[in-house]
């Protein structure tokens, strides 16, 4: 076997290929373009036969391409966390920084955890990503348009400054514009340009959360009936995972979330957990907004199982890492259910049409 590890620049990408017990056995440096990848790929073909696997470094813009190209060519590619290749980096016996000592890396990252996640090429999960993140651009601009806004009202008027955290709301943003037009100078004239901003964004984040529940309802409509799982946060969970036959079990689907817990007892203080800092930061983000919905939802099961947590002893945030391993499982099945069901129903409606 032989790993080629990639280490992805905006312009180039390096590759450096190693053995199965990590021994260096060539690089080479490539254009960041599809021509550029062809290249790399004939080169690892032609110096180390076909059984190859692509180590990536996960940087998501950087290699998005790199990835798709070599799916395409039918190549095995797994991504690497930054983080597992800078710790390889800092104890191998290389010294120094460089796109090949990164890219060795790489490769030697994989080859220490060669049950990492593989890529995969899956249009759902992409889109449901590509439209998420729209999104949130969206929302963090009219979150520093609503800023500056409301500070052009507090120079003109302290006592008219709208409720905290109302502006996405019309009818604050209709009272706020009734006012403004009322008064005059400069202040005023760029208070209603930021605000006429505010509404234009808001009536773009409106559509596309439209678009993404309309998605995830199309996808995972398991996952968008759970307890706590609105459709945006269905997307998210849907396009973070990007793929979720990519996972040999829920234990690694867990812990590419971040929501395993991480054992910190000695001696008397068994069972004791602390949180990792490390996985998809997203979808821990998304399984912490379920595990928080459920804890205060009267009856629900996640209530039940936080209750339970907190009579072992555990603490609150304890016993809410747990629950958030536990709704790992959840999701991790029913996401499996939906991809399963698509792809069942999809081949039939085909030869139907046919």
């Amino acid at each position: 076997m032989v790993v080629v590890g990639a280490d992805v620049h905006k312009s180039t990408h390096t590759f450096v290929a190693v053995d199965e017990v990590g021994r260096k056995l060539g690089q080479l440096k490539v254009e960041a373009t599809s021509k550029g990848h062809l290249k790399a790929l004939a080169w690892a073909r032609r110096e180390f036969g076909t059984e190859l696997t692509w180590a990536i470094e996960d940087c998501r813009h950087l290699s998005a391409r790199l990835e798709r190209d070599l799916l395409s060519a039918g190549q095995l590619v797994v991504r690497v966390p930054p983080k597992m290749m800078a710790q390889v980096r800092a104890s191998a016996r290389t010294r120094g920084k460089s796109d090949p000592i990164d890219a060795l890396a790489v490769a030697q990252a994989y080859l220490r955890e060669p049950h990492l996640p593989v890529a995969s090429h899956d249009e759902v999960s992409r889109t449901a990503k590509l439209l998420t993140d729209r999104r949130d651009a969206l929302v963090k601009t009219r979150t520093q348009r609503i800023n500056a806004l409301l500070w052009r009202v507090h120079e003109l008027d302290p006592e008219h400054a709208p409720k905290p955290r109302s502006l996405d709301l019309a009818k604050h943003q209709d009272a706020l514009k009734a006012w403004l037009v009322t008064q005059e100078g400069i202040v005023a004239a760029l208070a209603l340009e930021e605000l006429e901003d505010v509404i234009e964004l808001t009536a773009r984040i409106k559509a596309k959360e439209k678009e993404l529940t309309a998605h995830a309802k199309e996808h995972a409509p398991s996952l968008v009936a759970m307890d706590g799982c609105a459709g945006l946060t269905a997307a998210k969970l849907l396009g973070e995972s990007a793929g979720i036959t990519r996972f040999k079990s829920e234990a690694a689907f867990a812990r590419h979330a971040g929501a395993a817990p991480i054992p910190v007892w000695s001696g008397r203080t068994d069972g004791r957990v602390r949180m990792t800092r490390s996985g998809n930061r997203q979808l821990n983000c998304a399984l912490h907004r379920i595990a928080i919905t459920q804890v205060r939802l009267k009856g629900s099961l996640g209530q039940a199982y936080y209750e339970k947590k907190k009579a072992e002893g555990m603490s609150n945030r304890e016993a809410l890492r747990c629950l958030k391993r536990r709704l790992v499982r959840t999701v991790f099945n029913l996401l499996t259910t939906d991809h399963n069901t698509h792809t069942t129903v999809e081949p039939t409606c085909q030869t139907a049409a046919a």
